[in-house]
């Protein structure tokens, strides 16, 4: 697991923040020490630069998700339930740290640099590396319809998610997350369960 401080954990989840409020143009050095209350040398002791302060929060994100997942499907045995249980996992982080859904919308962080966009895709490998197997075992087992490919799955239940998320982002973490998560995770099951 990648090590990062107690204050550098502070200093990303503040990044995060300014992320969803103001986009990438926003966060800067200056604009995160005044959300922290410290000055910028304090914030330069622990990161060298903005980009390495973004690369720290996603790769720290893509690290703690990929073992959260793991955890969370790692006594379960029928499809269903850990297609359940990847999804609840992710709606209950993304509920308790808002901050981080910069992660599922880091659209704007691509132009940053090659390192910034190597760390957003290894984001979505994580995600692809837990969805995948379950889709793959519910389609063979004849519980996940085989109709279309599990690439095709793969890009439905994926594609859903990244909207919901996003609605709860532009509607301000306003609504609950975790009760529309499973309306949609319900709704989701429906759609691909072999009838």
């Amino acid at each position: 697991m990648l090590a990062v401080s107690d204050r550098q954990l502070e200093i990303i989840e503040s990044a995060g923040r300014i992320l969803n409020a103001s986009g990438v143009s926003g966060l800067t050095i200056k604009n995160l020490a005044k959300e922290m209350q410290f000055s910028e040398s304090a914030i330069y002791r622990h990161f060298a630069s903005k980009e390495e302060i973004i690369l720290v929060l996603l790769n720290y994100l893509s690290e703690s998700m990929d073992e959260r997942l793991g955890r969370a499907v790692q006594d379960i045995h029928d499809p269903e339930e850990k297609f359940k249980a990847l999804f609840r996992n992710q709606f209950e982080f993304f509920r308790l740290h808002p901050h981080f859904v910069v992660a599922v919308f880091s659209d704007g962080l691509l132009e940053e640099s090659q390192l910034i966009n190597n760390a957003i895709l290894k984001i979505m490998q994580v995600k692809m590396k837990h969805l995948l197997p379950v889709m793959m075992e519910g389609q063979q087992r004849g519980v996940f319809t085989n109709a279309i490919t599990t690439e095709e799955l793969m890009h439905i239940v994926m594609g859903s998610f990244r909207l919901q998320m996003f609605k709860w982002r532009i509607a301000n973490f306003e609504f609950d997350i975790a009760r529309s998560g499973e309306n949609l995770i319900q709704s989701l099951l429906t759609l691909i369960r072999v009838k």
